[in-house]
């Protein structure tokens, strides 16, 4: 049994996806680029701050799922240029201050709006 999550902290889907699934004690969330939930825009800035900002998003998706950074288990990461690997995991660092999730990162040529960073997320329930 799968059942859609959805955060008014995050932003809507913009395409025939939900926001995260949750299955079992696992939520599976879909992408998130750098949007600002409120107008609905790709953020302004370099790679750190739309880290922030998708970290942010993310954060959202996961509380209405009822979990936590704490609880992911895996993350895959997409930059549009490998080099910012180093200031992108400046940023990323900070949400996991112990024990990180096991992660993959590519480099992509192309992601939706122009966004430099887009992060997917698997995390366990509490």
């Amino acid at each position: 049994m799968k059942k859609p999550i959805h955060s008014d902290k995050a932003p809507k889907a913009v395409g025939p996806y939900s926001q995260a699934i949750l299955t079992g004690n696992l939520v599976f969330t879909s992408g998130q680029v750098a949007i600002d939930p409120g107008p609905g825009k790709l953020i302004k800035g370099g790679i750190q701050e739309q880290t922030r900002q998708v970290m942010a998003n993310l954060s959202a998706v996961l509380e209405a799922a009822g979990t936590d950074f704490s609880r992911v288990v895996k993350a895959t990461v997409f930059l549009i240029d490998i080099n910012d690997f180093t200031r992108f995991n400046e940023i990323y660092s900070e949400y996991f201050p112990s024990d990180p999730p096991a992660r993959s990162a590519f480099q992509v040529a192309a992601l939706p709006l122009g966004a430099m960073v887009e992060i997917e997320m698997v995390a366990a329930l509490k």
